[in-house]
């Protein structure tokens, strides 16, 4: 099916199903235990060996040799696989760095070995046998001093825009900020370890493994092992979280193919926790310079914003600017990235990618201007808000309710209690208010499926879409439901799997939408075959309870599909809709916070989320992302930070202890609001994403929230006490 024209009215805006807060179909598996994850993964016909990894211990050089033996004679041994063993690899389309294969070392922890045993116990001993020797060679590590050797990056990631006369409206401006802000390396830090079971039958492959997206892993693991991409099976049914960590193709899978194949058995490999830090991704520090100027009046008439971020050679920067491009109005534009080469463990893409970090800073630099005009910052974006490309004016947006979404929050919050800076007591704490613009892309991707109906009326959807926790099983239940006019108990999914169609995957907040137009789309071929079958118009056929009709006659939908049953298989195209009009989701994020003025720590004491994104297919599992997504933005502001070790080029803090994501302790009551809108040029669902959008503009939401209830403006993330201490007022 090709969307290439504005959604009309069609079956889903009955809204008998979509739209309705049904609880998660897959929830009872998972919280019984019976959902397999990609380690669990248990056939009782099959002996599964273990694997355990070994990383390098520099981060750039080369190995000259590897002594395996005492490693092969250890206790339970079964085999040892070497990347001198393998060889040089061809490297997949999708990862920057070489997962395994040949001498070269480019990041610290790169794999180099599997040592695969009977119990993991044995081979996690035998692997600190392995013996390593190196030439290690001198690498950049260091953000800030390799900012100088910055560069251009590659004309893909457009890294440069600009509109008007930047330069001169600036210096022209009679109120100006120029300030730089810092974000730091974070983790993705998800619940489930990346995880892969592999099992060879002759020359074909069988990968249960912890995917984002199976056609991509299903490729580069092909190409990485030199095969047919038809002979690579993967399975991916459930995956306890990714974060964007899972979107390309890891180690473990590697490693688990190569070991199996090496054994004769199957091998569970799963990468240790200390592990994932440095040998996986990771979102990349960001140094970022934002500059605006305004008339009196508040009116922005000059915007600039440059990033520098580093990666490996052939890596992409971190899109930090994007947001800038588009969000406020202002006739005088430039934004800037510069890439740095650095040779630390793969810079890649982390939940909201270039937004999340863009915003940290741009929502900051946007509270500080209006404190300059003396206008309220709600006020102030407000004013500068425009219905079109700011730097494309002809090119409006689809739907855009940016201010819907502040005067509706500022209304729920209490936003009128807001008081001046450092004015606010209650006892030792400081209390203040923040508020934060929510900016997310909407992005569509191609997305298959196939809709089976069966005798007994059971209509089962066949994708290899994923879900990381997100709710898919659950709204692509519902969008069959909808399109055939059956309740969700009529409908099952399977997901996961290369064998299906290929579909849009999860990521970038293109899944939700994507993957149920992609069923959509098939269930209108399914609609069409009942239709067909039956000698109806289907023009004019009506799916309900359990029944087609057409006219005076009705017809159960197992009778329709008979002993031998009806399929109906589609992909959702996309035309260039995305061209003409800027698709966008929208926000506001509201925070209250308490310092201590003694000790400088800092507690969030409420949070709302006020989201613009088109139809919510499910407010139950869009809620469920959104205060996810508001939980790491707690996280991003307060404690998460990769510490790299400059000298050695490595993440030193790499475990859920030194790594500190938030706790239940760190999060209190958090509401959640969705408008009531939909956006027709977007999909058939007249949906768009929100996980991600969730996410955007929450971490500058509570510095600016600190800077209100202290006076103390912090530029660098995170805002630990350290930072706020020597400049909290006197404790009198």
């Amino acid at each position: 099916m090709q969307f290439d024209k504005p959604a009309t009215t069609n079956p889903i805006d009955q809204l008998k199903v979509v739209g309705k807060p049904v609880h998660r179909i897959d929830g009872e598996l998972k919280t019984t235990g019976r959902a397999m994850y990609a380690y669990e993964w248990h056939d009782p016909g099959l002996r599964y060996a273990y694997g355990y990894p070994v990383g390098s211990a520099f981060a750039k050089g080369q190995i000259t040799s590897i002594d395996s033996a005492a490693a092969k004679k250890a206790p339970g041994v079964l085999g040892v696989v070497t990347t001198l063993d393998v060889g040089d690899l061809q490297k997949g389309k999708f990862n920057t760095a070489k997962l395994f294969g040949g001498s070269e070392i480019q990041h610290y922890h790169q794999a180099v070995a599997v040592v695969v045993a009977e119990t993991f116990e044995q081979a996690r001993a035998a692997a600190a046998l392995i013996r390593v020797d190196y030439v290690p060679e001198k690498g950049a590590f260091d953000l800030k001093a390799a900012m100088t050797n910055a560069e251009t990056p590659d004309p893909s990631t457009e890294p440069e825009s600009s509109a008007g006369d930047f330069q001169a409206a600036f210096a022209a401006a009679p109120v100006a900020i120029d300030a730089e802000y810092t974000t730091p390396d974070q983790s993705h830090a998800m619940m489930e370890p990346h995880a892969s079971i592999a099992a060879w039958n002759g020359d074909e492959v069988t990968v249960w493994t912890s995917s984002q997206m199976i056609d991509w892993w299903r490729s580069d693991l092909a190409i990485t092992l030199g095969m047919d991409k038809e002979k690579v099976h993967l399975m991916s049914p459930f995956i306890g979280g990714g974060f964007g960590g899972k979107l390309f193709l890891r180690v473990d899978a590697v490693l688990a193919a190569f070991a199996a194949k090496a054994i004769g058995r199957p091998v569970k490999v799963a990468l240790p926790r200390p592990m994932i830090s440095n040998n996986t991704t990771h979102r990349p520090a960001t140094v970022q310079r934002i500059r605006i100027g305004a008339e009196r009046d508040g009116k922005i008439t000059a915007i600039a914003h440059e990033s520098w971020s580093g990666d490996l050679r052939g890596g992409g920067p971190e899109t930090a600017v994007m947001q800038t491009r588009l969000l406020y109005a202002g006739e005088n534009r430039m934004t800037a990235m510069k890439l740095a080469t650095l040779d630390l463990p793969e810079g890649n893409a982390m939940r909201a990618p270039g937004e999340a970090p863009g915003l940290m800073a741009l929502e900051i630099a946007v509270d500080e201007m209006a404190e300059k005009l003396g206008m309220d910052p709600i006020e102030f974006r407000i004013k500068n808000d425009t219905q079109v490309d700011p730097e494309n004016p002809e090119r409006p947006f689809s739907h855009r309710d940016l201010i819907g979404c502040l005067k509706l929050g500022a209304e729920q919050f209490g936003w009128d209690q807001r008081a001046r800076p450092a004015t606010r007591r209650e006892g030792n704490w400081m209390i203040g208010m923040g508020v934060a613009a929510a900016f997310r892309n909407n992005l569509v991707m191609p997305s298959g499926a196939r809709v089976r109906l069966d005798q007994d009326g059971v209509v089962t959807v066949e994708t290899d879409m994923t879900d990381i926790g997100t709710g898919s099983y659950t709204i692509i239940a519902q969008t069959a439901a909808e399109m055939m006019g059956v309740g969700v108990d009529k409908v099952a999914v399977q997901l996961g799997d290369s064998r299906f169609p290929v579909s849009a995957g999860s990521g970038g907040q293109f899944g939700a939408n994507s993957a149920t137009s992609g069923v959509y789309a098939a269930c209108v071929k399914l609609r069409d075959a009942v239709a067909s079958k039956l000698g109806f118009n289907s023009a004019d056929v009506v799916f309900e309870n359990g029944e087609v009709r057409s006219g005076n006659r009705a017809v159960a939908l197992a009778e329709a599909a008979g002993h031998g049953g009806l399929v109906g298989e589609d992909t959702i195209e996309w035309g260039d809709l995305t061209k003409t009009h800027q698709q966008s989701t929208f926000g506001g994020h509201f925070v209250e916070v308490g310092v201590d003025i003694a000790t400088g720590e800092t507690r969030i004491r409420r949070m709302l989320a006020v989201c613009a994104a088109g139809r919510i297919l499910n407010p139950i599992t869009a809620r469920s992302q959104v205060i996810g997504a508001m939980t790491m933005g707690a996280g991003g502001a307060l404690s998460e930070e990769l510490a790299v070790d400059t000298r050695h080029g490595f993440f030193v803090n790499h475990d859920l202890a030194g790594y500190e994501v938030p706790v239940h302790a760190d999060i209190p009551r958090q509401q959640v609001i969705f408008m009531d809108e939909t956006d027709p040029y977007s999909s058939p669902m007249k949906a768009k994403g929100v996980g991600e959008l969730g996410l955007c503009g929450v971490s500058a939401a509570i510095a600016n929230a600190i800077y209100n209830a202290t006076g103390v403006r912090v530029r660098d993330y995170p805002i630990t006490l350290d930072k706020l201490i020597g400049d909290l007022p006197d404790v009198a």
